[in-house]
């Protein structure tokens, strides 16, 4: 088994004329926990989508475990959109048998104990639950399962500090530790303590792919401060992804 994870190479998405990546070029190993770090509108959704094999590249090369996006990576990869996608009239014991039906490596028993732990009724139909439930369900679902590569679409977006840390440390404690995790964010100080490296994205662009402990080192700055100076003049709030 190759140390190599995700491998893409001119990775290019146009929407019409508009481009939304250009030129995309990446290599991610294994057993690591990745900040995909950005303004809205830097591309940080569409890339995921196609990762996960939601959207076509216009052009470039992407192989996934060393194959082409398809059936196998489908059965490795733990998506978590920014958006609730399950049916309000579905149970979360639905959804367990859902999963457990699709995906081979998904944990019905640790997905029940992580709903205990969160304070999630299985039995509850999801169109009686607050918006912050139904999201904890959706985290549940994707971290119950012992995936290798887990993509993260925004999950600590839209609530508040004390809420970030919760989310945050769910991640922590019931991710495979021998995948990799690529959780996309503006919010920097939150997530920079548990990341491993960082890729910066600004306008469909890689600015920066390093390690967190060579931009301290090398730039001796936190990637925060880097962030804030990088991204100086681009709104941080508002706008498509």
């Amino acid at each position: 088994m190759s140390d190599l994870l995700i491998s893409c190479h001119g990775l290019t998405k146009l929407y019409g004329h508009k481009i939304a990546l250009q030129n995309v070029s990446l290599d991610i190993g294994r057993g690591r926990f990745v900040g995909l770090l950005g303004p809205n509108g830097s591309g940080k959704t569409t890339l995921i989508k196609i990762l996960c094999g939601l959207l076509q590249p216009t052009a470039g090369d992407l192989s996934i475990d060393g194959q082409p996006v398809g059936v196998h990576s489908k059965s490795i990869i733990s998506y978590l959109p920014d958006r609730m996608y399950f049916a309000d009239w579905m149970k979360a014991t639905d959804l367990f048998d859902l999963f457990s039906d699709f995906y081979a490596d998904f944990d019905r028993q640790k997905a029940m104990a992580m709903c205990a732990s969160l304070g999630v009724d299985p039995k509850d139909r999801l169109k009686t639950m607050s918006k912050g439930t139904k999201e904890k369900v959706q985290l549940v679902m994707v971290m119950a399962r012992k995936a290798q590569l887990y993509l993260l679409d925004e999950p600590i977006a839209g609530v508040d500090p004390a809420a970030r840390d919760f989310i945050l440390n769910t991640i922590l404690t019931n991710y495979n530790e021998e995948g990799t995790v690529l959780i996309s964010t503006h919010l920097i100080s939150d997530i920079e303590r548990v990341l491993d490296e960082v890729i910066f994205l600004k306008a469909g662009q890689v600015m920066l792919h390093n390690s967190v402990d060579n931009i301290r080192e090398q730039q001796g700055k936190s990637v925060d401060a880097l962030f804030r100076e990088v991204f100086r003049t681009v709104p941080l709030e508002g706008g498509e992804r």
